[in-house]
């Protein structure tokens, strides 16, 4: 009995093992290709445009500016430090695809170099370049891994501060280096169209990482509750939740309506409201979180 248990039990464990080494197999994918966006937005647009948008390439680009060194160089030296801190903090597994990671950035951004920048225009070199690099970043923390540099202290904060998103992080380590820019480069636009990078990667970011889950959560009073509710239900196909309440005035029990529904929905559902129940007590508010069915899931990792 107990070896015709193994024996149902090994195909499971088989493929179980075959999708995780392919699921491993296409994230190293996603990284080379989030490597060569990431080296494109640094060596084609930031870099060529004097501009040092934060994080360790931030640094890398100073330094290099100071030095004369690559750029690429640079962000793999920089690298090394914060790399072991990661490898005590988080293991070698997810060390390994930072570094296989930060090899790749280096090198493509070495070999991007030569071909200079794709526009002469600085304002937008810190468009593209914030975009190219928040996309990147975003694609790669979603694999488990990261970019390097400061992208494993803000994991580690993450830790620390897990209500504390991605972006925000980004944009306050960010500052001080831009701000450095400006005494290094001695130009003060050039610092300011480095913020404007940085804000975009930031905003760019908790899209990639978040998504634009933000809607609409609504609290109907109305002593047409169950017609409200029904349509509600057939009409926006959304769930509905009922509370108990009182009226502290007239002492009659009413059921309050409470539901969460994405933008695009609520003018339909102000205007049933407004068919069923013109007197209705109707409050409105934004939510720029939502956990559960139809939106993100609560036990994914929180980034």
């Amino acid at each position: 009995m107990e070896e015709q248990k193994n024996n149902l039990t090994k195909p499971k464990e088989e493929y179980i093992e075959k999708k995780t080494i392919k699921r491993r197999i296409l994230d190293y994918v996603y990284i080379t290709v989030a490597a060569i966006i990431y080296a494109t937005g640094v060596s084609m647009f930031i870099d060529p445009a004097n501009l040092a948008p934060g994080g360790l390439t931030g640094i890398a680009i100073i330094v290099s500016h100071l030095s004369g060194m690559e750029t690429g160089t640079l962000i793999f030296i920089l690298n090394v430090p914060i790399m072991l801190l990661g490898l005590w903090k988080f293991g070698w597994r997810f060390m390994l695809s930072t570094l296989y990671c930060v090899i790749l950035t280096s090198f493509f951004t070495n070999l991007f170099a030569p071909f200079g920048a794709a526009t002469d225009d600085v304002l937008l070199a810190a468009i593209a370049g914030g975009t190219l690099t928040a996309v990147s970043i975003g694609v790669v923390f979603k694999c488990g891994a990261t970019t390097g540099g400061t992208d494993i202290v803000i994991k580690l904060l993450r830790r620390r501060f897990p209500h504390l998103k991605t972006g925000a992080l980004f944009m306050a380590t960010d500052a001080c280096i831009v701000s450095v820019s400006a005494f290094v480069f001695r130009n003060l636009n050039a610092a300011l169209y480095a913020a404007i990078a940085v804000a975009i990667t930031s905003t760019v970011l908790d899209l990639v990482l978040y998504g634009k889950d933000s809607a609409k959560m609504i609290y109907i009073i109305s002593d047409h509750s169950e017609t409200i509710t029904a349509r509600i239900l057939e009409e926006l196909d959304i769930g509905v939740t009922h509370i108990n309440g009182m009226g502290a005035y007239s002492g009659k029990e009413k059921k309050v309506i409470f539901c969460v529904m994405r933008k695009a929905l609520t003018p339909r559902a102000e205007q049933i409201v407004k068919e069923e129940d013109p007197d209705a007590f109707m409050i409105i508010s934004s939510a720029t979180e939502i956990f559960g069915e139809g939106y993100k899931s609560y036990f994914s990792e929180r980034l």
